[in-house]
Order: C-alpha cells, then structure tokens, then sequence
C-alpha cells in the first residue's frame, strides 16, 4: 500500500527545525513573554526561551511505553492496531481510492485529525456520513493490505493525540500544514509568538512518531537493513 519512502518522507518534518534560528529570532521580537498551552508553560528570556514542560515530558516517555507495550504484543500486525483504534472509539473508514480522494484535502492516509467548514463536509461525505461541518479525528484507508511500519508511524501519532498532547488542535495543524506548504520568510513575519510555538509542538509530535518507527524497523530488521532502505527509497535524499 505505502512504500518505505513514504514513511521516511515524514523525516522531512525534522528538517523545518533548520528555521529554528529564524524562530527564535522573531520570538525575541515579541512583546509577549509567556505563552501557555495544556501541558507546558514557555517564558522567553532576553537571550532564549525556556520551556517549563514537566509534564509534556512525561506525556511523551509515557506514550512511547505504552505504544511500544502495544506494538509488541500486537507484533504491530496492522489490522489488530486497528482494533485497538476502533476500540477506543476512534471512527475507522477503508474506502476505495482513498489516497486520491484525501489528496483533495492535502491529508493522506492513515490518522486525520479534526476538520472543519468545507474539509469536513468533503470528509464526511467520503467516508459515507452525509454532511457534517466538523468531523472527529478519525483513520481513513484504502481498501487492502497495509504497510505495517506506515501504518505505525500513524498509530504513534494518534495514540500523541489520544495521550493530550499538544499539536493536534484544529488551529495548530492548520497552521502546521500552511507552514509544510509555505515557510518563506514572507510567512515566517506574519507568525505570531502562540503560531512559533504551536507548529514547534506539532513537528515535535511527527518527530516523536518518526523516531519511533526508526527505532522499532532497527530492532526487527537490523541497522543496516534500515540504511539500505532509507538509501534504496530515496529517504536518504529528503
């Protein structure tokens, strides 16, 4: 379903930190000190910012052991991952031609997060559920065989999601997808100090996610098996 390239592709998410100089740069700027989201506190300083995040950290450490326990006793087979989602009361859509049809709203396969407007009509319809101006977070897949490291990565991130981490909020992935799509330094002056920190968030949660899944394919296929994939599908490029 998913080749080893597209799951590498999401390291392209650790690359946006190269703008981290251009961040802090225009966070100094702010008159704004302080900015609160639901498990962190950051107050910026004269020379940088500090991130009083104690229980962000141990939401991160506790997902990844509670996501490792899963995968292990599951074997990350992904049709039993996906019992495990539906389960916990997250809607679970195998719909043909998926990948086009999400492609549409710039998502692909796998976890999509809340929507809402028109995204959401557009989703709801898809998924055969009429109309909605706001849909939940939900899985939307193609029909057939899933590739189970894609699929992981995916399951990482909803279980972020489910766990109240933060990032996942309707305006934060708005602003973090607008951003994948255009982080020019026209837009980065139009970032407030709340945008800066937000998108930071979110790519850390995709960060966790990939790291994760590079970790596990190195523990079940061997370091240098990962190494010739990434070099093999191109991740090595990204």
């Amino acid at each position: 379903m998913q080749s080893m390239k597209n799951i590498f592709k999401n390291i392209k998410y650790f690359f946006l930190s190269i703008r981290e100089k251009d961040l802090q740069k225009k966070l100094k700027n702010t008159t704004k000190r302080s900015f609160t989201n639901k498990t962190s506190k950051t107050i910026l300083s004269t020379g940088a910012n500090v991130t009083l995040n104690t229980q962000t950290q141990k939401l991160i450490e506790l997902v990844k052991n509670n996501v490792s326990a899963i995968v292990k006793k599951t074997n990350g087979n992904p049709d039993e991952i996906l019992n495990y989602i539906k389960a916990a009361n997250t809607p679970v859509y195998r719909i043909q031609n998926a990948d086009k049809l999400l492609n549409f709203l710039k998502e692909e396969e796998g976890f999509i997060c809340e929507q809402r407007g028109f995204d959401a009509i557009y989703l709801s319809i898809i998924t055969g559920h009429g109309f909605a101006l706001k849909t939940p977070p939900m899985f939307v897949l193609r029909e057939g065989e899933i590739e189970k490291f894609y699929m992981l990565h995916h399951f990482y991130r909803w279980f972020s999601m489910k766990s109240d981490l933060p990032g996942f909020e309707y305006e934060v992935q708005k602003k973090f997808k607008s951003f994948l799509n255009d982080n020019s330094e026209q837009v980065m002056k139009t970032l407030t100090m709340e945008d800066i920190i937000s998108i930071q968030e979110a790519i850390n949660r995709d960060q966790e996610a990939t790291t994760f899944v590079l970790e596990y394919v190195n523990q079940v296929e061997g370091s240098q098996n990962v190494l010739d994939k990434i070099k093999n599908n191109g991740g090595a490029d990204i």
